[in-house]
């Protein structure tokens, strides 16, 4: 699925002006031979997506400390529990965002949200200390529903599903991702199964904190 710039590169005002626009412009009469309608309901889905990246590029630049919020059933190899735990809004691009994700002095892990036609993708990018790639790297999903302008979630795609079986990681094929983003309050990177599998970490967007070093492979 192609990648759709935006508009601006997520400036405030452009934004507003922009969902202003679409809100209460006027709106050109299909074609006589188009079959396709826009609808107000349609207008608003994509703009909620567009929010979304924007309330979460308006922290471009800072970093955050986060907590895990929930880890259901109890995972006793949990590799990010007693470890701080910080975000950093890093990269902002017009169609794409970078989150590096810290885990005490692992730097390995980098999440990458992309603009696409029909809504969001996340990409899980994974390196070693030397900044090659991991075997387990850029698995995730694309929106399968439009969210809303909070809340994002990304079902597990055929590329990951078919990476996780081939590397022997059954359990993750029906992974479903999400992300809320309140700004300046907090932000939520979640990881749900269907067998009841919860993981949840919030970060604090009202406390920002000294960024950490570049991520590996991103220097």
């Amino acid at each position: 699925m192609k990648t759709l710039s935006l508009r601006s590169t997520f400036a405030a005002g452009s934004l507003l002006l922009a969902l202003s626009l679409t809100a209460c412009g006027p709106t050109a009469p299909p074609s006589a031979d188009s079959t396709e309608t826009t609808t107000p309901q349609t207008r608003h889905e994509v703009a909620a997506v567009d929010v979304f990246l924007a309330r979460l590029a308006s922290h471009c630049g800072q970093a955050f400390a986060g907590r895990i919020l929930a880890d259901e059933p109890p995972q006793p190899d949990n590799a990010f529990a007693g470890k701080p735990l910080i975000m950093h809004v890093r990269e902002c691009g017009s169609a794409e965002i970078k989150i590096p994700f810290h885990v005490g002095d692992d730097r390995s892990r980098t999440w990458v949200l992309t603009r696409t036609a029909d809504g969001l993708r996340l990409k899980h990018d994974h390196r070693h200390a030397d900044g090659s790639d991991d075997e387990l790297t850029l698995y995730g999903g694309d929106t399968a529903a439009p969210g809303t302008e909070v809340r994002q979630a990304f079902p597990v795609d055929a590329y990951s599903i078919e990476m996780f079986e081939r590397l022997g990681y059954e359990a993750s094929v029906t992974n479903t991702w999400a992300m809320e983003v309140e700004p300046g309050e907090r932000f939520l990177y979640e990881l749900s199964r269907p067998n009841g599998r919860l993981f949840q970490v919030e970060f604090d967007l009202s406390a920002p904190v000294a960024p950490p070093p570049a991520p590996w492979g991103h220097e």
